[in-house]
C-alpha cells in the first residue's frame, strides 16, 4: 500500500506530541482531519499504530517502529524540497533547533535577532532540552552541544563564545555569616546548591589552578534540575541559601551589580565553547544552510 504523505506526516505530528490536538495544532490543522488521517493510514496499512485513551495517545509496537523510520525519511523529503528553497533570492521554511537551556539563555540571544532580521522569511523554532534528545527523531534540523556531548557522524560548527569558564559565588550576606572558603576542598564544610541532570547525574565541581586538578562532591540545601530550574538555584545564592557553581557568563550580571561575589576565582575552569552540530549524512535544509552562513560570518 503506497500511504499518502499528509498521512505519514499526521501520525507523526500526533505520535511526537502525545496527542490529537497538539498534533493537529504542531501541522497547522484540525484534530478531526488529523484523526481521519491516522484512521486512514490504519485502514490501508491494516495494522494500529497508536494506543487510545482519554487521556493518552501513545505508538504500538508497529507504531514505534514506523516513527522510529518515518521521522529522518520525511526529513530527508523536507530538506530535499528546501534544496530548491536555495534558488531563491530569500531562503524560507522553518528551522528547528534542539539546544540546551543554557545555549537558549547564553549563546542565541545575541545571534537570534540579527538572524532573523536578516532572513525575515525564515521561522526559528527553539526547543530547550537538556536530555540530549536524538535530533531526527525528535523532528530538528540542527542542535547546540558542547564537545563532550557531541554525537558521531555530525558536522560541528563553532557557534558562541569558544571560551567559557565555571564560576563559583555566594551572597555578601552568606560570606560574612560562614567565611569564604580559601580552598576548593573547604567547600565541603560550607552549604553549597547543587544540580543534577535529567539523566540523574549529579553535576561535577571541578577547579583547576597551574597542574593542579580538584574534584569535589560538596553538600547542601538545595538540589535542582538543571536548566528549568537552575535560576531558583541563582535565587537562592543572592538570597543567602549557599554557595552555587555554575557558568560564568549565567552569574556575570549579579557579580556585576554585587548580589554575588566571586569566590576562589583563581579556581575558576575554562572550557571550550559550544557548537552547532547537524546530521552529515543528509541533505542540508536552506533554512539551516543560512544560519550556518550567518553564525560563521558574525564570528569572522
Amino acid at each position: 500500500m503506497a500511504a499518502d504523505l499528509s498521512d505519514l506526516n499526521a501520525f507523526l505530528a500526533v505520535a511526537r506530541a502525545a496527542g490529537f490536538r497538539d498534533g493537529a495544532r504542531a501541522i497547522g490543522a484540525s484534530a478531526s482531519g488529523v484523526s481521519e488521517a491516522v484512521r486512514r493510514l490504519e485502514a490501508g496499512l491494516g495494522v494500529r499504530l497508536l494506543h487510545r485513551t482519554t487521556r493518552s495517545v501513545v505508538p504500538t509496537e508497529a507504531g514505534a517502529r514506523l516513527l522510529e523510520r518515518l521521522g529522518p525519511a520525511l526529513g530527508e523529503v523536507q530538506a530535499a524540497l528546501d534544496v530548491v528553497n536555495g534558488f531563491r533570492d530569500r531562503p524560507a521554511g522553518t528551522l528547528r533547533l534542539n539546544v540546551p537551556v543554557s545555549a537558549a539563555r547564553l549563546v542565541l540571544p545575541r545571534i537570534v535577532p540579527p538572524f532573523l532580521a536578516a532572513y525575515p522569511d525564515i521561522r526559528l523554532e527553539v526547543m530547550a532540552d537538556d536530555s540530549f534528545v536524538d535530533l531526527l527523531s525528535a523532528g530538528c534540523d540542527a542542535g547546540i552541544r558542547y564537545d563532550e556531548r557531541l554525537e558521531q557522524d555530525m558536522i560541528a560548527v563553532p557557534i558562541g563564545p569558544r571560551v567559557q569558564r565555571y564560576a563559583l559565588a555566594a551572597s555578601p550576606a552568606y560570606l560574612r555569616s560562614h567565611g569564604r572558603p580559601g580552598h576548593p576542598r573547604e567547600l565541603l564544610g560550607h552549604a553549597c546548591l547543587r544540580g543534577r541532570f535529567s539523566s540523574g547525574a549529579m553535576m561535577a565541581w571541578e577547579f583547576e589552578r597551574g597542574s593542579e586538578l580538584v574534584r569535589v562532591e560538596p553538600k547542601g540545601p538545595l538540589l535542582v534540575g538543571i536548566g528549568a530550574a537552575t535560576d531558583l538555584a541563582v535565587d537562592a545564592a543572592v538570597g543567602g541559601t549557599g554557595i552555587i557553581y555554575l557558568f560564568e557568563d549565567w552569574l556575570r550580571p549579579y557579580l556585576d551589580r554585587g548580589a554575588l561575589e566571586p569566590i576562589l576565582e583563581p579556581w575558576w575552569q575554562a572550557f571550550s565553547g559550544p557548537f552547532l552540530y547537524y546530521p552529515g549524512r543528509r541533505l542540508v535544509p536552506a533554512p539551516l544552510r543560512a544560519f550556518i552562513d550567518f553564525i560563521r560570518s558574525s564570528a569572522s
